[in-house]
């Protein structure tokens, strides 16, 4: 089943995210048979980071919140919020995301 993960990032997340960036890509990495979609959540304009939202494909909350769990941004206190939600898929048209 299909979990929306929508974080939302912490005062510190700009001033953290350098240092703890490649041990958080690495990890994605390691999940690549559950992670659907992740990207960073920005303002309007691109300029600044407000969070992220991923999409993992597990069998229960529990699994989903253990994701959440393992990332280094996580552990690294880069979120304020986390918020869980199952979904289900409807449409799905990965080539309109292309060149974004």
């Amino acid at each position: 089943m299909l979990w929306a993960i929508s974080r939302v990032a912490a005062p510190n997340f700009a001033e953290l995210r350098e240092k703890g960036l490649q041990p958080h890509l690495d990890y994605l990495r390691s999940q690549k048979r559950i992670l659907v979609l992740s990207g960073a959540t920005t303002s309007d304009d691109g300029k600044e980071f407000v969070g992220s939202l991923l999409i993992v494909n597990v069998g229960s909350r529990a699994e989903a919140q253990a994701f959440v769990e393992g990332d280094p941004f996580t552990r690294a206190g880069m979120f304020k919020s986390a918020t869980i939600t199952r979904m289900r898929k409807g449409q799905w048209n990965p080539e309109a995301a292309e060149g974004t």
